[in-house]
């Protein structure tokens, strides 16, 4: 060893020396250890708790100042837990987010999606209102507030309400609040957002409602449901106007004036915002979402209401969440039922004044609504045989005339218009107006126009089966193509097929009566080829409506025919073509023979 190891050795044993001779532990006793054990925890846990508990007023106090910062004297309701109020009655379910008070999901209980799921009309993914407004110089926006519900959940039935309130309050008497109305029955929930004691805190700026909905596809045709899709408006000065809804573009447009009541239309179901005395103004927009096959369009509503009614009535009306029948809309604002396409004018009135009673009133006798709609055909075609009996009885007058037509061109073979003059002569001495089988004719075209907006948007026929069909409120498919076929689609609809065979045969029919002769003969068949591609897509309840009503016309054009005897026709005319024999004639034969007199002296010039 070297002197340092030594002298190092010896100080060791000094220091372990004195060490045990004066600072020895007393021997160990077995129960004082398990006392020191524990109480060697204690202050360690103590010390955490008491560090944890140290560092957490001071967290909140961050946290408050950072409310108080951003939201100024509403920092009082700006934090919370976001939980939701249940709704519920007879037709639907509605849940409102307490962060915000707004609507966040309505289920249609009554109607289910078309792969037969709950039909939920909105929810959290898909819809978001809220309400922007100004205060103590912040732009403020209720969805980041939270309101205290008087209930939690309140299911209604019949002839019962409820009103549930929301409530933020700031201290007391200072509050904003919102309350919901629901009925035992129906779609429509009561509405009012109002405020108290804010006066003070509020700007002057106008407050805005937003609401950005993804409408959600519940309808297996996703083309046709989107070209059916829209936001329609009503002004308070008691127009409706709507967005285009067959625009693949964004669809957008700022309304100046007050507006009533906004709603987003899809082709069976609405959601909608109704305002007593209206808003001040709006923007509303629509677009695609073609990537996305779960959503049909994507729309928003940005909705005006001036800041003094905000802090005085506050926004009084109501909302609805349901199904486009005519019956449900037409008492739930002013031409709320405009939301259901029924066609303009005279076509609306037969459906509103004709069929819609009548489907109705048929329905409380029978389920069946393949034999509805051939009852409809039924009293259709009773009530225009009037019209069926004088077409026709026009068409067999032509049909006796037709050898005496032949002689005149037969006569004037280069002279079209010299044959035009003899033929209208030979009617005015018959006594025969040959527009007569035209307008009967042209009178039933309303009815048929009419059927063609009343079908594809009849929603009692939504996922209703009949045949084949397996619902008649879209095409019928027999047979789906595995390639598109232009303008026709990549299916083939069978009433479709049926409904063309059925024209055609009508149509040779009614060629067997009259006089057209040459390329007129032929262009008559073209209408229902064209019929053929440009209905293969439409509901079947249409298609198969037309087929009905073209075989019911020609058996009452069969049944007319064994009763009308062409003889006693025939010698009626003779004695017409006497009696007229030096009758003038008619001014409208004086105009046309001018004309065409003025016709063939212009072509001799030439």
């Amino acid at each position: 060893m070297d002197r340092q190891q030594v002298i190092g050795m010896v100080m060791m044993l000094i220091l372990l020396t004195v060490y045990f001779t004066f600072f020895a532990p007393d021997p160990p006793v077995e129960e004082p250890i398990v006392a020191t054990t524990e109480s060697a925890v204690q202050p360690s846990q103590v010390s955490a708790d008491t560090t944890t508990t140290a560092f957490m007023p001071l967290a909140d106090s961050v946290k408050d100042s950072q409310l108080k910062e951003k939201f100024g004297a509403f920092a009082a309701i700006a934090s919370g837990k976001n939980n939701e109020v249940a709704l519920e009655n007879d037709d639907f379910k509605v849940a409102i987010s307490t962060k915000g008070g707004f609507v966040s999901s309505v289920e249609l209980k009554n109607y289910k999606t078309y792969d037969g799921k709950p039909l939920i009309l909105l929810d959290e993914q898909s819809s978001k209102m809220n309400l922007s407004f100004g205060g103590q110089n912040r732009n403020l926006k209720l969805d980041d507030f939270y309101f205290k519900p008087s209930v939690t959940s309140k299911k209604v039935s019949g002839k019962d309400s409820v009103t549930v309130t929301l409530r933020a309050s700031l201290s007391t008497g200072q509050y904003i609040e919102q309350a919901y109305t629901i009925y035992g029955k129906g779609y429509e929930i009561g509405y009012s957002l109002t405020t108290k004691g804010l006066d003070n805190y509020l700007s002057q700026e106008p407050v805005v409602l937003q609401w950005k909905n993804d409408v959600k596809r519940v309808e297996s045709d996703l083309k046709d449901s989107r070209i059916r899709t829209t936001i329609n408006y009503y002004t308070i000065a008691g127009e409706t106007d709507e967005l285009s809804a067959t625009s693949e573009d964004l669809e957008e447009e700022t309304i100046s004036e007050s507006i009533q009541w906004v709603a987003i239309k899809q082709k069976f179901f609405t959601a909608a915002i109704i305002a007593n005395d209206g808003f001040s103004g709006a923007y509303v927009a629509t677009k695609y979402a073609v990537a996305d096959t779960t959503k049909v369009k994507e729309a928003m509503v940005s909705l005006t209401l001036p800041a003094e009614r905000w802090k005085t009535s506050g926004l009084v009306g109501k909302l609805f969440f349901g199904p486009n029948e005519y019956n449900t809309l037409k008492d739930v604002a002013p031409e709320f039922s405009s939301n259901i396409n029924l066609g303009w004018s005279i076509l609306g009135w037969i459906n509103k004044g004709f069929t819609i009673p009548v489907f109705h009133f048929l329905e409380g006798f029978m389920t069946n609504y393949g034999i509805i709609i051939i009852i409809i055909v039924i009293l259709m075609r009773m009530i225009l045989f009037p019209l069926n009996y004088k077409s026709y009885m026009s068409m067999a007058k032509m049909k006796v005339l037709k050898p005496e037509i032949d002689e005149i061109k037969a006569q004037y073979p280069d002279d079209m218009q010299k044959q035009q003059s003899e033929t209208m002569a030979l009617y005015q001495k018959v006594g025969i107006n040959p527009l007569s089988g035209c307008i009967p004719m042209l009178l039933q075209m309303p009815i048929l126009f009419a059927m063609f907006y009343f079908f594809p948007n009849a929603i009692e026929l939504r996922q209703v089966s009949f045949l084949w069909a397996h619902d008649l409120s879209t095409y019928d498919s027999v047979l789906n193509l595995p390639f598109v076929i232009p303008f026709y689609g990549d299916h083939v609809s069978l009433f479709t097929l049926l409904m063309t065979a059925s024209t055609i045969l009508y149509t040779w029919s009614n060629s067997q009566m009259t006089t057209v002769q040459g390329p007129m003969k032929t262009l008559q068949y073209i209408m229902p080829i064209t019929f053929l591609f440009f209905l293969n897509s439409y509901a079947a309840g249409l298609t198969y409506y037309y087929f009905v009503s073209n075989i019911l016309s020609f058996g009452q054009q069969m049944l007319i025919r064994r009763f009308v005897d062409e003889d006693k026709i025939k010698l009626k005319l003779e004695e017409n073509k006497k009696k007229n024999a030096n009758k003038k004639k008619s001014s409208f034969q004086q105009r046309l023979d001018e004309a065409m007199k003025a016709g063939n002296a212009s072509r001799k010039k030439k």
